[in-house]
């Protein structure tokens, strides 16, 4: 994981300068055209099939409606929420995307995926490039002065442990006393050394923090039985257990006072400011999609169920 807010991807306040701006205002990419992308009346997206709210489209944006199209940024790959099929190749697969596949079938629009650099999204939002963002963006203060959010998820960091979870852990407390693996100068590390004083207190042992450059260094290490545990973000976690051999592997810990991960945060869809009708129907549409079930399907389809909201919130963020 970059070193980032430790449920998300993060934005310099640098990119966000007029400068930039002005640069992207001239830019005609970021989507199909709307023949290309007209929705269809229905569509499967992780085993559900999900219809068209006559109600909801009609609330959408003149300019929307008329194109039949979402014009959607996101920063490929960035597993599990957007990855490429095959590499090298377009078509797209993740959380992000297919979630976006169901609000548009809800809405009766094309979501069109576009890859952006990540610093570049807010920017290009706001240059009228895209709509909206979908890519595992953290909702915070800072970006909300320029976007508005529909806040999907709630992540931060979680365990990881081989499967069977021989060493019984359940809590962060639980890593006192044992070698446990972490990316190097990641917000997961920061974590852990913010943790030895509670380790301290209960008398149980320093964690033997070991740092490795990537979080698949760390995952050999796991699987050499050199750790007894891999602290990373909650989504990356859920998605390596569910993935790696096939599932058998690794199992990720559920700490029920930390469903979402540790210090975890909202991760939101980004909205451009000047489509508040489009913001009231992406939120209508959310939570639609989690009241008849079919969020729980797309995030239990990339072993997330965890991180997954009950209520589509709006600009949650508090700092």
């Amino acid at each position: 994981m970059k070193y980032v807010h430790v449920s998300g991807r993060a934005v310099t306040a640098a990119a966000l300068t007029t400068t930039v701006l002005l640069a992207l205002a001239g830019c005609g990419e970021g989507g199909d055209s709307a023949a290309e992308t007209k929705a269809p009346a229905s569509l499967e997206v992780a085993g559900v099939m999900v219809k068209k709210d006559a109600k909801l489209h009609a609330s959408l944006p003149d300019a929307v409606k008329k194109s039949g199209t979402v014009r959607v940024a996101t920063d490929v790959p960035y597993a599990p929420f957007e990855m490429f099929v095959t590499e090298g190749e377009k078509e797209l697969t993740g959380l992000d995307y297919d979630l976006g596949q169901a609000l548009g079938a809800r809405l009766g629009v094309k979501f069109a995926f576009t890859p952006q650099k990540f610093d570049g999204i807010v920017p290009a939002i706001q240059a009228g490039k895209f709509d909206v963002a979908m890519s595992a963006m953290t909702d915070n203060k800072e970006r909300q002065a320029v976007v508005d959010f529909v806040d999907y998820s709630v992540s931060g960091s979680g365990i990881m442990v081989v499967k069977g979870n021989p060493e019984k852990i359940s809590t962060l407390d639980d890593l006192c006393g044992k070698k446990v693996a972490v990316q190097a100068a990641t917000n997961q590390f920061d974590l852990l050394k913010a943790h030895q004083k509670e380790c301290e207190k209960a008398g149980r042992g320093e964690i033997g923090i070991q740092t490795f450059p990537k979080d698949s260094d760390a995952q050999l290490a796991l699987r050499a039985d050199k750790v007894a545990a891999q602290v990373l973000t909650k989504p990356a976690a859920g998605w390596t257990a569910k993935t790696a051999d096939g599932g058998q592997a690794f199992e990720v810990v559920d700490d029920p006072a930390a469903t979402g991960g540790y210090n975890a945060s909202p991760n939101g869809i980004a909205v451009s400011k000047k489509l508040p009708e489009l913001t009231d129907a992406i939120q209508k549409a959310l939570q639609s999609l989690i009241d008849d079930g079919t969020t729980t399907k797309i995030f239990e389809k990339y072993g997330v169920a965890s991180i997954a909201v009950k209520e589509a919130t709006r600009n949650a963020a508090v700092d």
